[in-house]
């Protein structure tokens, strides 16, 4: 069995198609590895921390793919939420990467180094 961590970088607030596509495609590789009995996580890091509050909104166009995969969503970076300024919505902040001068970041060498193959949208 695989292993794939799937990371959300894009800017929600940019509000272009090529953002909201970054995150549908996202969801869309989550779920078709959740599918296919493959472990699967999502972490939301940088700007793409402002995610998970515009898809939890019901109306949002990628609402119910969000739905579908809630539960592989690990956390959302506790640095990046910091510095973009991002509601934690109701996720776990992820700090094992302690970056100076932040409150920790998601660590892709513990990630790699525990089997994952690691993808960025």
């Amino acid at each position: 069995m695989s292993k794939t961590a799937i990371v959300v970088l894009s800017e929600p607030n940019a509000g272009s198609e090529e953002a909201l596509g970054r995150v549908f495609n996202a969801l869309a590789a989550a779920y078709d590895f959740k599918s296919a009995g493959e472990e699967t996580k999502i972490l939301f890091q940088g700007a793409g921390t402002r995610w998970p509050e515009q898809l939890q909104k019901e109306d949002h166009p990628a609402n119910k793919l969000y739905k579908a995969v809630e539960d592989a969503i690990e956390g959302i970076s506790c640095g990046c939420a910091d510095v973009f300024g991002a509601d934690q919505s109701g996720l776990d902040l992820i700090t094992d990467n302690p970056v100076p001068g932040t409150t920790g970041l998601p660590s892709f060498v513990r990630l790699q180094r525990d089997g994952y193959s690691i993808i960025t949208f």
